[in-house]
């Protein structure tokens, strides 16, 4: 190898082969740094699973670089002289290989990326920070389209990203079937017994058996399950992942991709967000796979509307908002939450089978799908009052498809109105009838989610009441909620009491979380 290389740091969320920072380098000239750093798996306290699927599908990517020809330098966890963070591990790689310049491609996390800008003034060398286009939208894109609007409402930012791509697009400019969003068509509650074909699951090889060996020994006392895993960790895995589910739930995804059943954590949802979110699949090819299947009869078009607006619309617009609004949004608090954080988040020991079976998944599997995450566990921390940090951290520490852009705003923005609107026309708030229409967890409760007050009431319905009361101020003039307080106001004084009772008496129920659960 020459002298003097290129050195090409790949972080944990970039294992793409395509990496902006790889094309046009050639293997004789070029130095990968890859780096397992304690401060990475520690900021929050990862869930187990989450850590053995970042760092072992970063062996087998490092592994199959080195197999293509690529000289790589892998720091890993336990080697003796680990500094533990980014910085310190590329200061060590250049002393080892004295490279002519850094390339590396720009960080997805606001915290990260302070880091890498600070580099040309720490190294000797060049440093060239790329802008990372395997997004279909750059941050120099969204604030064009964000500046002088009032509100950043994603419906048409979607609409901008489906014309740029020509995602289900007639030649004429219309959107296929006449219209661009059929989520009216995709709210089906679940039916029957709602067997959906199970998932690929992957045996772990020898390479991820270290891992989770690694795991199990440095972060024991992290939240979650660490086996069985079955994650794919490589990209030919994801793959057949991505295989399996246009072959098998596409069909469903869409009609019942707001639906919940007690103990089945798949459903028709494809599973492949923690591959698409560290680099091992291609975000756009899965669309194109998505039409492809509509085109072919496969999939009726709202699946597939509904797949592709998941990943264009609200995937590319999440990334552009986090960094249209960072670094305030992660102190944003715009309902004054302070509430802290319930002990059964982790855990799961309550009397709310509809919050218990999510948290089950959670800790099993490092994964529960949207609806759950959003209209469950999140309308709860939202009727609750709970403190967004708390809420942030907890769901960037126990979701192994969770990185802080695609987090911080879902939780801060759209579950907790943290922003105060910015985001979603309204707060996503919901008493026990929507969790009751969608799911089957009501039927076996022991709480009645027809009872709207009193021992045994389901603790959403005052809940509801009680967040809408004490945040009348600020959202009685709202348009799409204020019909809302009209119904309040038809209330009798003496039930509205008692809904206000039944929620401050629950409410005082709940016990707090242990310090230290989420972060050290």
């Amino acid at each position: 190898m020459a002298s003097n290389p290129i050195l090409i740091p790949i972080l944990g969320d970039q294992l793409t082969r395509t990496l902006a920072s790889l094309r046009g380098r050639t293997k004789d000239d070029s130095v990968i740094l890859m780096m397992e750093v304690w401060d990475e798996a520690t900021y929050v306290k990862h869930h187990k699973q989450k850590i053995a699927l970042i760092f072992s599908a970063m062996r087998h990517f490092a592994a199959e670089l080195e197999e293509a020809g690529w000289q790589v330098d892998y720091v890993k966890l336990t080697d003796g002289e680990n500094s533990g963070d980014f910085t310190g591990e590329v200061a060590r790689a250049t002393e080892r290989h004295d490279p002519r310049a850094i390339h590396v491609v720009e960080a997805s996390e606001w915290r990260v990326q302070q880091a890498i800008e600070e580099w040309p003034d720490k190294f000797a060398c060049e440093v060239d920070i790329l802008p990372d286009d395997r997004f279909l939208c750059s941050h120099a894109e969204f604030e064009e389209w964000a500046e002088g609007r009032k509100h950043l409402t994603m419906e048409h930012f979607y609409r901008e990203m489906r014309r740029k791509t020509g995602l289900l697009m007639l030649d004429d400019g219309k959107p296929k079937g006449g219209e661009w969003n059929l989520d009216k068509q995709n709210r089906e509650p679940p039916k029957g017994d709602m067997d959906a074909p199970a998932r690929p699951k992957f045996e772990p090889d020898e390479i991820t058996r270290e891992v989770l060996n690694l795991v199990e020994d440095k972060f024991s006392d992290h939240f979650g399950d660490l086996e069985p895993f079955e994650w794919p960790v490589t990209s030919a895995e994801a793959e057949q992942a991505a295989d399996a589910f246009f072959a098998e739930r596409i069909e469903n995804f869409g009609p019942y991709q707001d639906a919940m059943v007690f103990g089945s954590d798949d459903l028709y949802h494809s599973m492949l967000s923690t591959s698409i979110n560290c680099g091992l699949l291609d975000p756009i090819a899965l669309c194109e796979r998505a039409e492809q299947a509509f085109e072919d009869g496969r999939a009726p078009l709202n699946s597939v509307e509904g797949f592709i607006r998941q990943i264009i619309g609200w995937r590319e617009y999440i990334r552009g908002f986090y960094w249209h609004f960072m670094p305030g949004l992660e102190e944003a608090n715009d309902l004054e939450a302070t509430r802290a954080l319930p002990e059964f988040f982790w855990t799961g020991e309550t009397d709310m089978r509809c919050l218990s079976d999510c948290i089950r998944s959670t800790k099993e599997n490092a994964h529960a799908h949207h609806i759950q995450r959003l209209m469950v566990l999140g309308n709860f921390c939202l009727l609750a009052g709970i403190d967004p940090r708390a809420v942030q951290d907890w769901y960037l520490a126990v979701y192994a498809d969770a990185y802080q852009w695609v987090e911080l705003p879902n939780v801060s923005s759209m579950i907790l109105y943290a922003d105060g609107g910015a985001l979603a026309t309204k707060p996503y708030a919901a008493s026990g009838n929507y969790i009751n229409k969608m799911s089957d967890y009501c039927k076996e409760c022991s709480y009645s989610v027809s009872k709207k007050t009193g021992d045994g009431a389901c603790p959403f319905n005052p809940l509801y009441w009680h967040f809408m009361d004490r945040h009348r101020d600020r959202l009685s003039s709202n348009h799409r909620i204020g019909r809302i307080y009209a119904t309040w106001d038809r209330m009798g004084d003496e039930k509205k009491q008692d809904y206000l009772t039944s929620a401050e008496s629950f409410l005082e129920t709940l016990e707090a979380a242990s310090d230290g659960w989420a972060r050290d």
